[in-house]
């Protein structure tokens, strides 16, 4: 496993954030490990196996970084499974009309497994009689005891505040559910679900190489934007979720005002916020082989040269070998090309690493971020 480059302004405390971020290769190859039975039912499924096939809905469930895995997962089983998924506030949901839905499959995600107002979710939905499916990092939490059936991220114990390996881990339980799911309703063959299996295999050691790089960049891009108070995180389909994660992730560790939109928002409003204090940062990337997402690339690039027109700085992250971002953004962190579906997982990263390096050069504790908890254990 590579070793991270440690910021000289931590005054030799060792930051925590930093080397859970270089340990996602494998929290991954472990995660996929874990759950491997590609085009089979996952064993840990088998006691809501009946309902995989009757559900009519999937409600996810989730706060903070996990509810931004679950808006990344809606797309994901939506787009794979072709099956309706809404995403809730863990918080909100037990605030539901109990007549609102009629028998969904209920997705509680959460790192602890101990979140209060998720696990207070899990039991409202277990109340009103539906079956819960968890994913958790702890398999002997409370959420998992008390769920219906359970799925584990093996990102082994994340230790910082801000969730990094545990995030991915998500994505990629999500993506297999996904895949999952997709078999069980006939949605793809099984030579389909196995390729998609194989694509997902080669995302970790793809994100080792990169890991050099994009450390470099994103300490780059966080002296470009060290001042800056205010910051704007685009993107468009399953890459807002991602541009929520990246705002969330520098605001917890910096105490910045940064806010994840999607890039279509931006000229109904936001783009009042627009000056040289401002900082964009636009997930520009695509699948070049879908036209749906060259289509949303395309209008992305509108949106950059749109805020940069009007003074906004702009960081930009995109797919190796695209010049055309390079021309509309100040600096630029490039990712390996992936399916539309995967780029998630690598996006995330550099955001990840943007947020640590910002908040390091700025003289803040990102392990131990002030007013923060690992685990939100009261509501």
């Amino acid at each position: 496993m590579l070793k991270p480059k440690l910021s000289s302004s931590f005054h030799g405390r060792s930051p925590e954030m930093l080397r859970e971020i270089y340990e996602q290769p494998v929290a991954i190859r472990k995660t996929i490990d874990c759950n491997r039975e590609a085009g089979k039912s996952l064993a840990a499924l088998w006691p809501i196996e009946a309902t995989l096939l009757t559900f009519k809905k999937i409600i996810i469930a989730a706060s903070g970084s996990s509810r931004h895995a679950g808006l990344a997962g809606e797309i994901m089983i939506e787009d794979l499974a072709g099956l309706s998924v809404d995403v809730e506030y863990s918080s909100e949901y037990c605030l539901r009309s109990t007549h609102a839905d009629h028998d969904p499959l209920v997705i509680v995600i959460t790192q602890s497994g101990e979140t209060a107002d998720t696990l207070a979710a899990q039991r409202e939905a277990l109340k009103r009689g539906a079956k819960t499916l968890a994913i958790s990092n702890v398999a002997d939490s409370t959420i998992v005891r008390e769920a219906n059936a359970a799925l584990i991220t093996c990102a082994a114990p994340e230790r910082a505040v801000p969730a990094t390996k545990s995030f991915t881990a998500q994505l990629v339980i999500l993506y297999l559910l996904g895949l999952l799911l997709a078999g069980k309703r006939g949605r793809l063959s099984a030579e389909a679900i196995l390729t998609h299996w194989k694509r997902l295999e080669v995302l970790p050691d793809e994100i080792e190489k990169q890991l050099p790089s994009w450390d470099a960049r994103a300490a780059d891009a966080a002296r470009f934007a060290r001042r800056a108070k205010k910051f704007l995180f685009l993107g468009r389909g399953i890459h807002y979720a991602i541009a929520r994660e990246g705002a969330l992730k520098l605001k917890e560790v910096s105490y910045v005002q940064a806010e994840g939109l999607p890039a279509g928002e931006l000229r109904h409003g936001p783009n009042a916020l627009v000056d040289r204090d401002l900082v964009v940062v636009g997930l520009a990337t695509r699948d070049s082989s879908d036209a749906d997402s060259t289509l949303r690339y395309q209008k992305m690039l509108d949106v950059l040269e749109y805020a940069k027109s009007y003074g906004g700085r702009v960081i930009g992250l995109a797919v190796q070998g695209d010049d055309e971002v390079s021309r509309a953004a100040d600096r630029v962190i490039f990712v390996p090309p992936a399916p539309e579906l995967l780029l998630p997982i690598l996006e995330v990263v550099p955001l990840q690493l943007f947020a640590y390096h910002f908040a390091s050069i700025n003289g803040y504790d990102v392990d131990h971020p002030r007013h923060l908890v690992k685990a939100v254990t009261r509501e």
